[in-house]
């Protein structure tokens, strides 16, 4: 255990940073389907990638926020933007959606968990450290849609997003309150929340739409 917690915080960073990478990816995507020029693809993946945890920082007012405080995140976004446009053509885009389903929904997870941590060691109040999780695990995408003129995918797609990050988030409070280890909580909530939104796609779970 001892082993495992002195590594944590490395394979939280990597894995953070893949899922950012996953969802700078599905920016790209959205931004050469619109036929955006370079510089708007790269800030459609720029807001897919930062979005969540940037309002999540201006919201609990931390500062610098956290993509500055960690240069390599950009970095990494910036290249993968630009091997995106120089690499993938009009063929690729169903296929390599598909396949971002499973990092996607990591990504999630990891924020989520991400966020609900920061807001909690803030000491936020219970429901504000799980809304804190869920903006920053579901807000980048829905920026990247709005930016693209879409109505973001998170409201309008009917299979759970946000309700897994909301049930990863309590999760992660549960766990804490009854006195596990952070590690073991933020584990948790990345199974939990990424799970369930696995499950939703695979199962094409669907919630209730309006009704006229």
């Amino acid at each position: 255990m001892e082993t495992f917690n002195a590594w944590a915080p490395l394979l939280r960073h990597l894995i953070e940073l893949a899922a950012m990478l996953a969802f700078a990816l599905s920016g790209v995507l959205e931004g050469a389907r619109k036929r955006l020029d370079p510089v708007g693809v790269c800030v459609v993946a720029f807001l897919a990638a930062f979005g969540g945890g940037t309002l999540r920082d201006l919201l609990l007012d931390q500062r610098p926020f956290f993509w500055i405080r960690h240069s390599d995140y950009v970095w990494g976004i910036l290249g993968l933007s630009v091997c995106a446009l120089l690499f993938m053509r009009q063929r690729h885009f169903e296929p390599t959606e598909r396949a971002i389903q499973i990092p996607d929904a990591i990504g999630l997870g990891l924020f989520t968990a991400v966020g609900v941590d920061t807001a909690q060691a803030l000491g936020m109040p219970s429901l504000i450290a799980v809304l804190m999780g869920v903006i920053t695990g579901v807000f980048g995408g829905v920026l990247r849609d709005i930016v693209c003129n879409e109505i973001p995918k998170a409201f309008n797609d009917h299979r759970p997003y946000a309700v897994c990050a909301f049930a990863g988030a309590w999760l992660y409070l549960g766990l804490r309150n009854g006195q596990a280890d952070e590690t073991t909580a933020l584990v948790a909530c990345v199974l939990l929340t990424a799970g369930l939104r696995g499950l939703a796609v695979w199962r094409n779970w669907q919630l209730p739409g309006w009704r006229h």
